[in-house]
């Protein structure tokens, strides 16, 4: 069997921990230092890494972290019971709102970004989920 860990790149540790803990229930796992720290409470890990801004995304490249709110083509999906409450805790902790809530035939979902310009989305799901849209 596979385990999935999600990596988050944050510029401040202690901010993203405050952040993701305070937002989402998590709790602090395992720390290095400054350098990185594990998340637990979701169904997968999650492991915030400390890099900051202005360092190559990765070895070789051109591009350089920036932590404004920017584009990624992967993003985390976190499914809540209380849409409207988890909006609230995650604006008061740093989150700014992308995209207020919209009804959906399988529930209701918010888009919103970190302190640290990475977007995520929050979904409610309601009566099947995504098999009120999935063919049959």
């Amino acid at each position: 069997m596979i385990e999935l860990r999600a990596c988050i790149d944050v510029e401040d540790l202690d901010k993203a921990i405050a952040f993701y803990t305070q937002t989402f229930g998590l709790k602090p796992g395992r720390r290095d230092g400054s350098a990185w720290a594990e998340l637990l409470g979701a169904t997968s890990p999650i492991d915030l890494l400390a890099r900051p801004a202005g360092s190559p995304s990765s070895p070789g490249a051109s591009s350089v972290r920036d932590y404004r709110r920017h584009w990624t083509s992967v993003h985390l999906d976190f499914t809540v019971t209380d849409l409207d409450a988890v909006v609230q805790r995650a604006q008061a902790a740093g989150a700014t709102l992308d995209r207020g809530i919209q009804e959906q035939k399988w529930g209701r979902m918010a888009n919103l970004a970190d302190p640290f310009g990475n977007g995520f989305c929050l979904l409610e799901f309601r009566g099947r989920g995504y098999d009120e849209i999935a063919g049959s």
